[in-house]
């Protein structure tokens, strides 16, 4: 997977961990997108509904997946700069912070190696997110979650 689909499945992963997509997430991805050419070249609304397919198929363990596979990629510091920013983005843009989505934020911060304290000095208000206060090895609680299909409306509010 290369680093566009990584930051991609960081962001669908952030938004699918507490058992549901919110239309305002997806519009932030397609906000971001369309700001920047960081995304060009991807179809990125048939890409989140392969994701959609996939976690209905596999729940929790297309979770897993992402996470395992962000352990065993090396990035450099900005590329996991790159991923708590979006994770960021993505957990506050329906501005309801839901205590799953923080605890799947402290399951992606324990698998990179930049310090807490380079993310306090980017994040000051985000000290929550940091605190060492949950098992990071313990599974998203969902049941019988199913995810509609991802459509991009035609505005971004």
């Amino acid at each position: 997977m290369d680093r566009k689909e990584l930051y991609l499945k960081t962001m669908f992963c952030c938004m699918s961990c507490d058992g549901e997509i919110a239309q305002i997430e997806v519009e932030r991805i397609k906000s971001m997108a369309s700001q920047t050419d960081f995304f060009n070249g991807m179809d990125i609304e048939a890409i989140l509904n392969e994701y959609v397919s996939s976690i209905n198929k596999d729940g929790i363990l297309f979770l897993k997946r992402y996470l395992s596979y962000l352990s065993e990629t090396n990035l450099t510091q900005e590329e996991e700069m790159g991923i708590v920013d979006l994770s960021f983005k993505i957990i506050e843009s329906d501005n309801i912070i839901k205590y799953s989505e923080v605890k799947f934020f402290k399951k992606i911060r324990a698998r990179l190696s930049i310090s807490d304290e380079q993310i306090f000095a980017k994040y000051p208000e985000k000290e929550d997110f940091l605190l060492p206060d949950i098992q990071v090895n313990e599974d998203p609680k969902w049941d019988n979650v199913v995810f509609g299909e991802i459509k991009f409306a035609d505005h971004v509010g």
